[in-house]
């Protein structure tokens, strides 16, 4: 359930009701103009190069909720999340933006702390609810590939794993989210031109094979770079993604996804999820058919399954 919260700014001659829903705060165009004392023009100019140059993920991060107009009559007006509205506020560099962020910030915590570390009834609603997402996605993904046999099952034993080793990961320490035992630090991101010229080779290998088209592997614009930019990219001076695991699986996710090539998304994405994973050093506690029923399952998930699906990935990449 959504809720309509004022946040005042002692500088700024009107109020901004913000709404707050699914562990975020929302703000409509028409909003974020007000929050940052500019045209709403420039903040459409900003929002657009957010998503152009692929920063964010604009299924991720947008959503319609209902409003009431002046006239009496009830539209569906686009929203935007905090992460929007922080890549917007850097963008703009308001000092305004900067106190929504801290107040923001400070509400967010607040509410989470409130609503799952001293709610234990709604952390076991939570589980139950992540599960039966899971099971739909699981019924969506063998309907819509008729999947049998051996991937089929890789499937099944991909969600029956997950249902296996869950646990409560909403564990808050400050506002940071735990992660499974076992993740490390990241020793870096992968470089663009190393990808680049590995998806090169197998694009050639794949082709002698006659398993690939010309168009597979041809980027679209600079939609790559955006990724692995996105996957460093920092939140008040701090790494979003710390960890190798939490990367790994992004990249996996971000590349199926958010479509970057004009062919081989899937394939492409698996192979540089397996490139990520050598260059940390890491092991790959799935076989190949089950690395495919993963790209399948991440291919068919809807967006707000994303959550579900990095989790997935980060516990079958720490599991023993």
């Amino acid at each position: 359930m959504s809720e309509i919260i004022i946040y005042e700014d002692p500088n700024a001659p009107d109020p901004v009701q913000v709404r707050l829903e699914g562990e975020t705060v929302w703000l409509t165009q028409e909003q974020l103009a007000a929050l940052f004392g500019r045209e709403r023009s420039v903040i459409t100019k900003h929002i657009r190069n957010v998503f152009k140059e692929g920063e964010l993920a604009r299924e991720a991060v947008c959503a319609n909720f209902a409003h009431t107009a002046a006239d009496g009559k009830t539209y569906q007006v686009e929203h935007y999340n905090l992460d929007v509205i922080i890549s917007v506020g850097y963008r703009i560099k308001s000092q305004r933006g900067v106190r929504f962020r801290q107040w923001a910030t400070g509400v967010l915590r607040g509410h989470l702390v409130r609503g799952y570390t001293h709610n234990a009834q709604r952390l076991a609603e939570r589980g139950l609810g992540e599960a039966q997402a899971a099971l739909e996605l699981l019924s969506r993904t063998l309907a819509a590939n008729a999947l049998v046999d051996d991937t089929g099952q890789a499937v099944l034993a991909l969600i029956a794993g997950y249902a296996k080793t869950w646990r409560l990961l909403l564990q808050y320490d400050e506002d940071a989210l735990a992660l499974p035992p076992g993740c490390q630090p990241a020793r870096g991101v992968l470089n663009l031109d190393t990808a680049r010229a590995a998806i090169a080779q197998f694009k050639t290998d794949l082709f002698a094979r006659g398993e690939a088209t010309p168009l597979f592997g041809a980027e679209r614009g600079e939609a790559l770079a955006g990724i692995l930019g996105n996957i460093e990219q920092t939140m008040f001076g701090e790494p979003l993604y710390k960890t190798r695991e939490e990367r790994a699986a992004h990249l996996l996710y971000f590349v199926i996804k958010d479509h970057p090539f004009s062919d081989g998304n899937k394939r492409i994405g698996s192979f540089l999820f397996l490139l990520c994973l050598r260059q940390e050093g890491m092991a790959m506690g799935v076989n190949e058919t089950a690395l495919t029923a993963l790209a399948l399952l991440i291919a068919e998930s809807g967006p707000t399954n994303k959550d579900l699906l990095i989790r997935l990935t980060v516990n079958l990449l720490t599991t023993d």
